[in-house]
């Protein structure tokens, strides 16, 4: 290959093994192997050649991974980025973020080490070391790809997403090594002991995000870190905080207090551990202090920043406007018939049940969707969208907790999915602290925003909500929600925690998935929680004790 193949030929190079073969000795090795799928025919007229072949079709032999698999992993660990970028079905993104590797993130002694493969996806480790300015440590961790047919001739490639390179970046984050552009915090929990995700596994985006917001603030000195630098897709939208993977030599950090309790947060750990996608978060309703935030996988933040179908939770916000327009009260006859048709969509309930001469606490209580479907024809467009700002503070997108958060949406809809937002459908989107919150006003009255760090540290300015709702609504939702954690679908998972107390159980349908999201919300005296487990089914089964469990150690 000309002037390219002699100064790539210069380096040493190391085996590669996958299928425990070894697939490449040398870089020359690694050239053959990726000359088998035509990625360095533009030397040789063969990728002209390719245009006239039949597209290759069907699903791809082991022998056809192994291959597109080993002439990625062989060119990307001798830093041949353009030649492991044509190994991809991206070639431009994938060369500049491999690019950058060595680049920027100044990555040398690169060792890939395959796995077995799954299918099309084959595992690998990576070993290599960080060096800058004569400061170096190692960098470990694992990843994995995915082989796929490239569109317009078939050939097997690459898929190219950043995670191949690293199982943290999504698309625009880069890698860097450098003066840390922010620098560290020591955060403290309540107690004003520090805060560590050693400690507590599922604090390491909550700390990331700390230190974005305070690092600067807090009269800290940053030190030579190797970062996950985000692009502006992951800071505009999920407002992702940069991630810290290396760190060369330390800074100097200052000191953030936050509102946790490190019992609570301790007890939450406990609860998500060894769950699936398990989400939780305690808050004081009084003053919305955050006591405890846990999710059981540690990456994105489910807990703070998920955005997701909140499912029958969301009947305490519907409660609350029914109950102002004098369409429900607690004891007053209410319809749950088995079916309600509205916007040409027909709505039933859970095993299609059915109450006959029933009150509208019965019906909160059971969880009966077609209770409230059935006053959709009473209602606006926009009332349900209006109650959850106005007095809820949902959706308004204004929350200024001391991290990144999701503050809800409630979108005004109309027809069928005006209909299913009211049972949290449609496009209603929450996470468990939007609904602990959300208990948190139920049974207070009033909205106060959740935080984590006291705006005092910053005078910063927390979000209001227009109105308080009034004494009656706040005196018929603590009675609904009281009788439905005493004698309804909360009853097994708040057993024994009563009188002061009121729950609410859901669950979210989910397209392509076979158990729907389990959801509950619940609070006892001052302290409320909310949790989610995703495809974990009824939530009185899934998500109720995780949130018990809270209230049990916060009593």
């Amino acid at each position: 290959m000309g002037k390219r193949r002699r100064v790539a030929e210069q380096r040493s190079g190391r085996p590669l093994v996958i299928g425990g073969l070894i697939a490449a000795a040398g870089l020359a090795g690694a050239v053959g192997a990726y000359s088998m799928m035509g990625g360095a025919a533009a030397d040789d007229g063969t990728a002209a050649a390719a245009h006239h072949r039949p597209v290759k079709t069907g699903p791809l032999s082991a022998s056809e991974v192994r291959t597109a698999a080993t002439a990625f992993l062989t060119s990307w660990q001798h830093g041949d980025a353009a030649r492991a970028a044509a190994a991809t079905d991206d070639s431009s993104a994938a060369a500049q973020l491999l690019t950058g590797y060595r680049k920027d993130a100044h990555l040398t002694g690169v060792t890939l080490t395959p796995g077995t493969a799954s299918g099309a996806s084959v595992p690998f480790s990576v070993k290599a070391t960080v060096s800058y300015r004569g400061l170096s440590k190692p960098l470990a961790y694992a990843t994995k790809l995915t082989v796929v047919r490239r569109a317009g001739d078939g050939e097997p490639r690459v898929r190219w997403q950043p995670s191949v390179v690293h199982p943290d970046l999504t698309a625009g984050d880069r890698l860097v090594t450098g003066e840390a552009g922010t620098p560290p915090v020591r955060a403290l929990d309540r107690d004003g002991a520090e805060l560590t995700a050693a400690k507590y596994p599922s604090l390491g985006t909550v700390l990331d995000g700390l230190r974005e917001k305070y690092g600067k603030q807090a009269g800290g000195k940053a030190g030579i870190e190797l970062r996950i630098v985000r692009g502006a897709a992951a800071k505009g939208a999920q407002k992702t905080p940069d991630k810290t993977l290396v760190t060369l030599s330390e800074g100097t950090p200052g000191t953030v207090r936050t509102t946790l309790d490190p019992a609570l947060q301790a007890k939450a750990e406990q609860q998500v551990d060894g769950r699936s996608r398990a989400s939780v978060v305690a808050v004081r309703p009084s003053t919305g202090e955050i006591l405890a935030v846990a999710n059981s996988g540690h990456g994105f933040n489910v807990a703070f920043q998920g955005s997701l179908a909140p499912g029958s939770t969301m009947k305490i916000v519907t409660s609350t406007l029914l109950f102002e327009k004098g369409l429900a009260k607690p004891d007053s006859p209410h319809p749950c018939p088995k079916y309600v048709t509205y916007g040409g969509w027909k709505f039933q309930n859970d095993d299609k049940f059915e109450i006959k001469n029933g009150t509208f606490k019965a019906s909160f209580a059971a969880s009966c969707n077609t209770a409230f479907i059935s006053q959709a024809t009473k209602l606006k467009d926009d009332d349900l969208t209006r109650v959850a700002q106005q007095i809820y503070g949902l959706g308004v997108n204004n929350w200024a907790i001391g991290v990144p958060t999701f503050d809800g949406a409630v979108p005004v809809q109309s027809a069928a999915q005006m209909a299913a937002s009211l049972i949290g459908q449609g496009g209603v989107r929450m996470n468990p602290l939007n609904m602990a919150s959300v208990v948190s006003t139920a049974k207070t009255g009033v909205f106060h925003q959740p935080y984590l760090v006291s705006p005092s540290v910053d005078h910063r300015t927390t979000a209001k909500a227009a109105r308080a709702m009034s004494a009656a609504t706040r005196d018929r939702l603590k009675e609904v929600l009281q009788y439905t954690a005493a004698a309804g679908t909360a009853d097994k998972a708040m057993a024994g925690l009563g009188p002061d107390f009121g729950a609410k159980t859901g669950s979210a349908e989910v397209d392509g998935q076979k158990q729907p999201n389990g959801w509950f919300t619940a609070w006892k005296g001052d302290l409320a929680a909310a949790g989610v487990v995703q495809a974990g089914g009824h939530g009185g089964d899934s998500a109720g004790p995780i949130v018990a469990a809270l209230l049990r150690a916060g009593s």
